[in-house]
C-alpha cells in the first residue's frame, strides 16, 4: 500500500512548509514523513530509505543551509538581494547528490525531476522551455544582460519602454525591478530592493516589504549593476488585467496536471506578491465576472505550463491582459504551493498532493516488495 512506503521530505526542520505537510500527512493517514534536512544535503552525500517516495521542498529560511549552498565561509545576510547565483550553483549540486542517493536506494522514487527543479529555479531557462512548448509568455531578451548600459541598449533596440528585470535565480520578488523609461531621459524603477552604500560608496541591496521607487538614473543603474553578476532575466512589461480597482494576477497550484488551488493576488503596485502587503482578491467574484469559458481557458494555460515539467506540483503565476483577451505565464515556481487556507474539496495543497499519490492520479513505480507480492 502506497501510504505505508517511507515518505521522505527534503526540507528545513521547523519550517512552516514542512509542518503543514506533516499535518496533512497525519490527517490523511500517511506514515510520518522522514525529514532530510536541506542543511545535510547541502553539505555532502546523504542516504534515503529503500522504497522511499522523496519530495523536495524549499531550502529557504535557514541561514546555515544558505551558507552551505553558496559555499561561503561566512553566514549570508538573509535580507541581501545579491548572491542568488552562488545559491543556484549549490542548489544544483545538492540536487545531483539527492538524485544519486535515490538511485542507490532500491525502490526509491523522486516525486519531482531534479533537473526540472533546476530549470524552474532559473527564470531564463524556464521562460525558454515554456516558449519552445508554445505556452504564452511575455517577450523576453534572449541574450545575457551584463549591466544597466547593456539593458538600456537592448531596450532601445527593441523599442521597449517598460520591462521587468528579474534576478534569474531569485524568488519572492527579491531584486525584481519594474522599470519604465520615457523621452527626455526620465526613468522610474519600482523594486523591493533598497539601495544602500557602504563607507566607500559601494552599493548593497537589502530586500524590504516596502517597495521603493527610484527616479535618478544613477540609482537605477546601481541597482541593476549590483544584481547583474548573479544573472538577469528581462521581460517586456505586459499590462495586467484589473479587478475591484486593483491590478491582479493569479497563483495557480497545479497538482498532478490539474489546476486545483487558485489565489487572486491584487495590488496597487506592479508587484503582486502577497508578502509585500498585497491582498488576496475575491476568487469567486472574479470567476463570475470572467465567465466559465475564459476561466477554463486560463486554467488550461496554467496546466500547460506545469505540464512542461515532470513534477507532482507546481505554482504557476498567470496573468491576463485587460479584458481577459489573452494570457501569459510570468513564472513557474518549484515551491509555489504555500497558500494556507485555500482548499479544493476540503484539501489544502499538501493534502491534495498526497491525495494524487493515493488515488494514482500521479502514478509512481511500485516498490519491489509490492511487485513481488
Amino acid at each position: 500500500m502506497i501510504r505505508e512506503r517511507p515518505l521522505v521530505v527534503v526540507g528545513v526542520p521547523g519550517g512552516r512548509r514542512l509542518e503543514l505537510f506533516r499535518a496533512a500527512a497525519a490527517a490523511s493517514g500517511w506514515t510520518e514523513p522522514v525529514v532530510l534536512p536541506w542543511r545535510d544535503l547541502a553539505s555532502g552525500p546523504v542516504e534515503v530509505p529503500d522504497d522511499a517516495l522523496v519530495r523536495v521542498d524549499s531550502p529557504g529560511g535557514d541561514v546555515a543551509t544558505e551558507r552551505s549552498l553558496r559555499g561561503w565561509d561566512r553566514d549570508p545576510d538573509p535580507y541581501r538581494a545579491e548572491g542568488t547565483g552562488d545559491h543556484h550553483a549549490g542548489f544544483r549540486s545538492a540536487l545531483d547528490r539527492l538524485a544519486e542517493a535515490v538511485a542507490a536506494a532500491p525502490g526509491a522514487h523522486l516525486l519531482q525531476d531534479v533537473d526540472d527543479l533546476v530549470v524552474m529555479c532559473d527564470k531564463r531557462r524556464c521562460h525558454a522551455r515554456l516558449e519552445a512548448a508554445g505556452v504564452p509568455v511575455p517577450p523576453a531578451l534572449a541574450g545575457p544582460v551584463g549591466d544597466y548600459r547593456a539593458l538600456r541598449e537592448a531596450m532601445e533596440e527593441r523599442r521597449w519602454r517598460r520591462v521587468f528585470v528579474k534576478p534569474a535565480h531569485g524568488s519572492s520578488a527579491s531584486g525584481v525591478i519594474a522599470l519604465a523609461t520615457a523621452p527626455g531621459g526620465r526613468v522610474s524603477a519600482v523594486t523591493s530592493a533598497h539601495l544602500t552604500r557602504d563607507g566607500e560608496g559601494r552599493p548593497a541591496l537589502f530586500n524590504s516589504l516596502r517597495l521603493c521607487t527610484y527616479t535618478r538614473e544613477e540609482d537605477v543603474a546601481a541597482v541593476v549593476d549590483a544584481l547583474a553578476p548573479d544573472g538577469l532575466h528581462v521581460e517586456r512589461w505586459v499590462p495586467k488585467a484589473g479587478f475591484a480597482g486593483k491590478t491582479i494576477d493569479l497563483r495557480v497550484v497545479v497538482t498532478a496536471g490539474k489546476a486545483r488551488h487558485v489565489v487572486v493576488r491584487s495590488s496597487d503596485s506592479p508587484m503582486t506578491n502577497l508578502h509585500l502587503g498585497n491582498a488576496r482578491g475575491d476568487l469567486e467574484a472574479l470567476r463570475a465576472k470572467v465567465g466559465p469559458d475564459r476561466w477554463d481557458e486560463a486554467m488550461a494555460v496554467a496546466e500547460a505550463a506545469a505540464g512542461c515539467f515532470a513534477t507532482l506540483h507546481a505554482g504557476v503565476d498567470l496573468m491576463a491582459t485587460p479584458g481577459w483577451r489573452s494570457f501569459a505565464i510570468c513564472e513557474v515556481n518549484a515551491f509555489g504551493d504555500l497558500i494556507p487556507g485555500v482548499l479544493h474539496e476540503g484539501r489544502d495543497t499538501y493534502a491534495e498532493q498526497l491525495h494524487a499519490l493515493d488515488t494514482g492520479r500521479h502514478p509512481v513505480p511500485a516498490a519491489p516488495a509490492a511487485r513481488a507480492s
